[in-house]
């Protein structure tokens, strides 16, 4: 069988997997179970921690027993994670499905990327990379347009219980397509350890600079888009029965990742990514400052869109980077890097929030400015390397 179906079945997981029917009332939904914003990012950050343990072990597995297995396992987990969500009421329980969560996260990170870029033309790869983006954000986009019809104004018990029961399907479905998945054949010839993987992937202190400036940057993303945003609109004096449409607007703009290759095209990735890093600053200072509904409304999809597009960039220069036959182990390396980080300023994110929604912002422009400092450095010894050469 044709291994290219394995990007097809991965593009099918992946916009099922998007289908987070909860997903603009995330927050609503944990406060109304009794979670305040500081336990939300507590348990994010323990999520992070156990992601970080788990990170190696899974890419060990998954470049020992098969691409395909990791993804069984993984989006079996996975599946149960979302009905461990729909059964918490405390702390503990949300913190059980997070362990959850993060066991399958972790054995998906670079596996799926490992998969997809080993089954399809490296040459194109950023291209892919783009539409597997898109077509996550397309499922999300999707669920979150139906969660509009599914929640009432006020948002009462029912409605909110309904988004997450029903996400519970789309994820049962994505673990029955993984079994169809073709699994890649690996160099058998060329062994390797764990500690020669770790001792490979940390002689690359390049992309090192590069994934510790996603990682945070995704932070700040995931914080604003998921967490935060829904503070901010309430600030701004939005009404709660507009949220999903809201990220139906943020899910649409998103798209334009597809087209991410288009810009690196045009510009050049690493004065593109300068760029979107640069926008994404710029928005967060906004939003210290503004309670517009339009202008906040506006930073969030810039800083949304602007992640988006950084993503086929990173993944492409991430993967050329390897040159070893244990793709799956380094780039779970890379993520496990990548984690630490994000571990140590989750917290702190959160405890800002509780202060105040604008605090968190503060923080959050914070990180970006570390981003773009981080970036800068990679970016000038890159242009340092190719004079050399």
């Amino acid at each position: 069988m044709n291994k290219k179906i394995n990007v097809h079945l991965m593009f099918a997981i992946v916009f099922l997997q998007g289908f987070v029917f909860y997903g603009p009332i995330a927050t609503m939904y944990r406060q109304a179970r009794g979670l305040s914003m500081y336990d939300i990012f507590i348990i994010e950050s323990i999520s992070w921690i156990l992601m970080i343990l788990f990170e190696i072990p899974w890419g060990w597995f998954a470049d020992k027993f098969g691409y395909k297995k990791t993804i069984i396992i993984s989006n079996l987990i996975f599946f149960i994670s979302k009905i461990i969500f729909f059964k918490s009421y405390s702390f503990e329980m949300f913190l059980i499905e997070r362990v959850f969560l993060s066991i399958a996260l972790s054995g998906l990170s670079g596996c799926d990327i490992a998969l997809i870029y080993s089954s399809s033309d490296g040459e194109k790869s950023e291209n892919v990379f783009g539409r597997y983006n898109a077509l996550s954000t397309s499922g999300f986009l999707v669920a979150s347009f139906l969660t509009t019809f599914m929640i009432s104004s006020p948002i009462d018990k029912i409605s909110m219980d309904r988004t997450s029961f029903l996400t519970i399907i789309p994820y049962g479905l994505a673990v029955i397509i993984s079994l169809f998945i073709v699994d890649i054949k690996i160099n058998k010839d060329e062994r390797h350890k764990i500690r020669g993987s770790i001792k490979t992937a940390l002689k690359n202190k390049q992309i090192i600079l590069l994934v510790l400036s996603v990682a945070l940057a995704r932070e700040v993303v995931q914080a604003i888009t998921v967490f935060l945003n829904q503070a901010q609109y309430i600030r701004s004096g939005i009404n709660v029965k507009y949220f999903g449409l809201l990220l139906v607007v943020v899910q649409i703009a998103r798209l334009c990742s597809v087209k991410s290759y288009r810009l690196s095209n045009k510009f050049g990735m690493i004065r593109s990514i300068g760029s979107l890093y640069l926008i994404i600053t710029i928005s967060c200072i906004f939003l210290i400052f503004t309670a517009n509904p339009m202008l906040s409304v506006l930073c969030i999809i810039l800083i949304s869109v602007s992640m988006s597009l950084v993503e086929p960039m990173f993944v492409d220069i991430e993967n050329k980077s390897i040159e070893t036959s244990d793709r799956a182990t380094i780039l779970s390396i890379y993520a496990m890097i990548g984690e630490i980080s994000v571990a140590i300023i989750n917290p702190v994110i959160g405890k800002a929030a509780d202060i105040s929604i604008m605090a968190s912002f503060k923080v959050c422009a914070i990180i970006s400015i570390l981003v773009c400092i981080l970036f800068l450095i990679y970016s000038r010894n890159e242009k340092l390397k190719e004079e050399i050469s």
